[in-house]
C-alpha cells in the first residue's frame, strides 16, 4: 500500500514538490525520530514522511508494494546512501524487514497515494479515463475482473461494507445484467454507467460512483486485512519503547486502528461491580499523545486531501507481542481476491 502523502522534491536538488506530508509535524512528533535510531516507513509513497526523518538523524527502512514508488525513491536513497533502505514489499510483511534487535519506530500512512490517484493508467480515478485497473502493486486481478466475473450479491457486498454504498445491491444487479452484453474494461465506462443507474442529484456532494470505485480499491488490494495484518507485525518488530504512528484517511480504516489499540492498551471495557472481574489483558502499548489527532483547518484548505487525515499513536512495552487474532476488527467475509480468475 501506497502512502497518500509523499512529499519529497523531484529531486534531492529541489525540484518542484509534487505531494504534501499529511500532519508532518503531528507524525514527527509522535514518532521522535532521532540519530541513531532505525525507523521503517511502511508505506513510502513519494517519500515525504521518510524524507522528513532522514533529516532527523535517523535511518529509514522503507516499504512500497508499488514499483513505481520504490523506483522513484532513486534519488532520495542516493542523497541519503547510508541511512535509506528501500524496499518493494507489502508493509503486512514488515517484521521480516526488522533488523534483529527490533526497531524504532514505525510509520504507515494508509490508502492509495496521490500518484497513483492522478495516473490515468492506473485505474484508480474516474477523473480520468484509464484502465479498469486498481492494483497498487500492480500484480493479480483487477478491478475488471472483479466487476465482470463476482456473481451480484457479492458484489454488493463489497459495495455495501466496503464504500457504504447505499444502493448497492441495485447497482450490482445492474452491472450483472449490463456485463452479460458489454464487459467493462474502463474507469470512465463503469462510472457513466453507474450514474445511469444512480443519477446525479443536485444536492450529492460527490459523483454517484465515487463510493463503488473505493470499494472496488480497497477490494482489489485487500487494504483492511493489510492493515490488520501490518498492524500485528508492527508489534512483533518495535523494540520495548518503540513507536507506532497511523495515519488513516477512511472510517473503515481508523476504525481497525483505533480497535488495534484499544485492545492493546487494554482498554477491553470493563466489568461492574455487580460482576466479577474479567482476566487482565496484557498491555502491549501505551497511548502516545491525543488519543486521536485531526488535520487543521489550515492544512485541510491549503491540502484538499488531507481533510478526512486522522493520526493514532502507540508506544511499545516491553511486554511479549500477543497472538494475531482478527476477530477483534470485526471484518466483513468477502470473496477471496486470489481466486478472481482474469
Amino acid at each position: 500500500m501506497s502512502a497518500h502523502s509523499g512529499g519529497i522534491e523531484d529531486d534531492a536538488g529541489g525540484g518542484p514538490v509534487r505531494h504534501i506530508p499529511v500532519l508532518l509535524n503531528e507524525v514527527l512528533s509522535a514518532l521522535q525520530p532521532e540519530r541513531g535510531q532505525v525507523v521503517l516507513d511502511g508505506t513510502f509513497g513519494a517519500g515525504g514522511y521518510t524524507k522528513a526523518v532522514l533529516d532527523r538523524g535517523a535511518s529509514v527502512i522503507a516499504l512500497d508494494r508499488d514499483p513505481n514508488a520504490i523506483a522513484g525513491g532513486g534519488a532520495l536513497a542516493d542523497a541519503y546512501p547510508d541511512q535509506l533502505q528501500l524496499v518493494h514489499a507489502r508493509f503486512s510483511d514488515l517484521a521480516d524487514h526488522a533488523p534483529k534487535g527490533g526497531l524504532d519506530g514505525i510509520m504507515l500512512d494508509i490508502g492509495v497515494s496521490s500518484m497513483q490517484i492522478d495516473e490515468a493508467e492506473r485505474g484508480f480515478s474516474f477523473q480520468k479515463d484509464g484502465p479498469l485497473d486498481m492494483r497498487m502493486s500492480e500484480a493479480g486481478p483487477t478491478a475488471a475482473d472483479v466487476v465482470n466475473t463476482l456473481k451480484a450479491s457479492d458484489l454488493a457486498r463489497i459495495f455495501g461494507f466496503l464504500g457504504e454504498e447505499k444502493q448497492a445491491g441495485r447497482i450490482a444487479r445492474a452491472i450483472e445484467g449490463r456485463r452479460k452484453t458489454e464487459r467493462f474494461a474502463t474507469t470512465r465506462d463503469l462510472a457513466g454507467f453507474i450514474e445511469t443507474v444512480k443519477p446525479r442529484k443536485a444536492r450529492d456532494k460527490i459523483h454517484p460512483a465515487t463510493r463503488v470505485f473505493q470499494a472496488l480499491r480497497i477490494f482489489i488490494n485487500e487494504e483492511l486485512t493489510e492493515l490488520a495484518s501490518a498492524l500485528f507485525a508492527a508489534e512483533r518488530a518495535l523494540k520495548p519503547g518503540g513507536r507506532l504512528v497511523v495515519v488513516t484517511f477512511h472510517s473503515l480504516e481508523d476504525r481497525i486502528v483505533k480497535r488495534f489499540f484499544q485492545d492493546r492498551f487494554g482498554r477491553t471495557g470493563g466489568g461492574s461491580r455487580h460482576l466479577p472481574v474479567t482476566e487482565e489483558v496484557p498491555v502491549t502499548f501505551r497511548p502516545v499523545g491525543k488519543p486521536l489527532v485531526a488535520v487543521s483547518d489550515e492544512e485541510a484548505q491549503a491540502n484538499p486531501r488531507a481533510r478526512s487525515a486522522k493520526l493514532r499513536a502507540g508506544m511499545r512495552t516491553d511486554v511479549a507481542a500477543r497472538d494475531a487474532d482478527y476477530a477483534i476488527f470485526g471484518l466483513p467475509n468477502l470473496p477471496v481476491v486470489s481466486s478472481i480468475g482474469g
